[in-house]
């Protein structure tokens, strides 16, 4: 029994760690896009649209390729982690679209493109697919909330790593 116990225990943190592995690649994803891909597909999400406050509804950093970048690479890897193509692309889109509810409430705060806005640069990519997904991957809101604190954690880590070893642009 106990032996069960253990096993399902190891097994539940290693799912844990490839939802947590996923939506890392969706979201560093658009970052190498960028870099390799240069304007190709660079399309804003938004085509330049403005909110009634006049403000653009995203941004300039939110593209398509963006978009296609995060969501293939989350479904490519998938199948590597034992998970089915579905539940990457489902896992990559939402945490996009999370990025994409930051990035619009940050546009109504005043922030500007690649503004910082602690915790609302992290939670919103990991909340919103684990809360949509939550009964489907059979996740607890207790796995949520440590996913969404452990994703936090890792972003802001690799974040930094990414900017010393020039990846990025910026180390946020």
């Amino acid at each position: 029994m106990a032996d069960t116990l253990v096993q399902n225990g190891v097994a539940h943190t290693l799912f844990l760690l490839q939802i947590l592995l996923l939506l890392g690649l969706a979201n560093g994803a658009p970052i190498l896009a960028a870099k390799f891909m240069g304007e190709t597909l660079a399309y804003p999400v938004d085509g330049g649209c403005r909110f009634g406050d006049g403000r653009r509804l995203f941004g300039p950093a939110k593209t398509v390729r963006g978009l296609v970048a995060g969501t293939a690479a989350a479904a490519g890897a998938a199948p590597l982690l034992g998970l089915d193509v579905l539940t990457g692309a489902l896992l990559g889109i939402g945490s996009l679209c999370g990025d994409l509810v930051s990035s619009f409430i940050k546009r109504r705060l005043g922030l500007p493109p690649h503004g910082r806005a602690l915790g609302l640069d992290y939670i919103p990519e990991a909340l919103l697919p684990l809360a949509l997904l939550r009964p489907a991957l059979g996740l607890s809101w207790i796995d949520v909330g440590l996913l969404v604190v452990a994703f936090a954690i890792v972003d802001f880590t690799l974040s930094r790593l990414l900017f010393r070893i020039r990846l990025r642009d910026r180390p946020y």
